[in-house]
């Protein structure tokens, strides 16, 4: 199987090399890729957020399955043109991606569907703001305000404060923009990543995992992307996978069905566990950056007849999924300045070690690899259990060597130490 994976992020990077691994794939491309995915797969240049350059590169490569990996070609529609083009594509239509392209959409179809989420008010200017902030405070009498950017903001759209004016601020600013905006309650209790791979009929869950969205220690400083992951989580209550599968993934995918708009990919449940129960925080439409470079290292299913099934609405006859034993943990290695004013250009050595899973990296005339965005790396391992992992990841970040680094040293303690309490 000749397979096309687009994007240039880490996540793309750890699909490379899963694909790689995989038997039946007999041709690996990445495009635009990085300075890693060079060393697994055929690289192209191509402008992601074109549906037909997307399109026209799968026909021209000879490409039998496209994965596309991030949000913004999905909400363009490069899952359309390539099916339009009569090749399979792992991910959600255009219409169906906007599950993850607009919030305000994506709770309609929650409330529809029955899905247990967060009380929320639509925004589309400031004295509605402002109303929307007041209404909070008597909801949840002091609890922080959640103010978030209804479109795409590459995970750095939300800000979760009990700062009124800063929760304004951020609402206005969005508005100002020409966006708008959604408030929400706030929701207790941990969170929790849940991917799930389906046809449009068909929901395979995967094991769950959890990303720290804050840059600094302790859940300090501003949001990100992800800072970390970990997978599985050893506190997570007996039957999480499938009551979130019951109440939430399998209903939001019949809605869409219902609707009209299947939705073929891979489905991301960001869930909070409340004192309430269950409920969703948000969802995406692709993998997630940091989990899946957790994710894929347990999976010992191949990878690409799983996504092959997928994007043919071939899942209700694919085997149970298997799991490798053990426990992943991933550390993302920052530019100085990230996610303010990241700095690129700097050399890195230490970026061809094992785990080590490329993102804002690219390859210098002088053939050095150099940092080229803020995340710049996600250095990835397993191990025996999660204690174990974690250890073998931060021995791995302790091998890189980028000027102005910054990763945080808390990734997944809090689970190790048993510090993570169900309300």
């Amino acid at each position: 199987m000749r397979v096309l994976v687009i994007g240039s992020g880490a996540r793309e990077h750890a699909l490379c090399v899963a694909l790689q691994s995989d038997p039946a794939v007999t041709a690996l491309a990445c495009a635009p890729g990085n300075a890693g995915t060079r060393a697994v797969a055929e690289a192209f240049l191509l402008q992601v957020a074109d549906p037909v350059a997307v399109a026209a590169l799968a026909r021209e490569w000879g490409a039998e399955l496209v994965v596309i990996g991030p949000e913004v070609p999905l909400v363009a529609g490069a899952a359309d043109a390539v099916r339009e083009a009569g090749i399979a594509c792992f991910g959600p239509s255009e219409q169906a991606a906007q599950l993850e392209g607009s919030k305000s959409f994506a709770k309609h179809v929650m409330t529809a569907a029955g899905v247990p989420t967060a009380k929320a008010w639509a925004v589309g200017g400031p004295a509605e703001l402002e109303t929307a902030l007041d209404e909070v405070h008597a909801l949840t009498g002091g609890a922080p305000y959640v103010v978030k950017d209804d479109g795409l903001a590459a995970g750095k759209g939300v800000v979760v404060t009990v700062d009124r004016e800063a929760a304004a601020a951020h609402g206005r600013a969005v508005l100002d923009a020409g966006g708008a905006v959604l408030v929400e309650e706030y929701l207790d209790g941990p969170e929790v990543s849940l991917f799930a791979v389906t046809d449009g009929t068909t929901v395979l869950p995967l094991v769950p995992a959890q990303d720290f969205k804050r840059r600094d220690d302790g859940d300090g400083g501003p949001n990100t992307g992800g800072m970390g992951a970990y997978a599985p989580l050893p506190w997570a209550p007996a039957g999480l996978v499938d009551e979130v599968l019951a109440t939430v993934l399998q209903p939001t995918v019949d809605e869409m069905a219902r609707r009209g708009e299947p939705f073929s990919g891979l489905l991301y449940a960001g869930l909070a566990l409340t004192s309430r129960g269950v409920r969703v925080v948000e969802f995406n439409a692709r993998f997630g950056d940091p989990e899946t470079q957790v994710v894929l290292p347990l999976l010992a299913t191949p990878l690409a007849g799983l996504l092959h099934a997928s994007a043919t609405g071939a899942l209700a006859g694919h085997p149970p999924l298997e799991w490798r034993p053990g426990a992943a943990v991933t550390v993302v290695v920052a530019a100085s300045g990230y996610p303010e004013a990241p700095r690129t250009g700097d050399p890195i050595t230490g970026a061809d070690g094992e785990g080590v899973l490329h993102a804002g990296t690219a390859v210098a005339p002088d053939g050095r690899v150099v940092s080229a965005g803020g995340r710049v790396l996600a250095v990835t391992a397993t191990g025996d259990d999660l204690a174990a992992a974690r250890q073998a990841a931060y021995e791995r970040v302790a091998g890189v060597r980028l000027a102005g680094a910054h990763w945080r040293s808390d990734i997944a303690l809090a689970a190790v130490e048993g510090r993570i309490a169900l309300p």
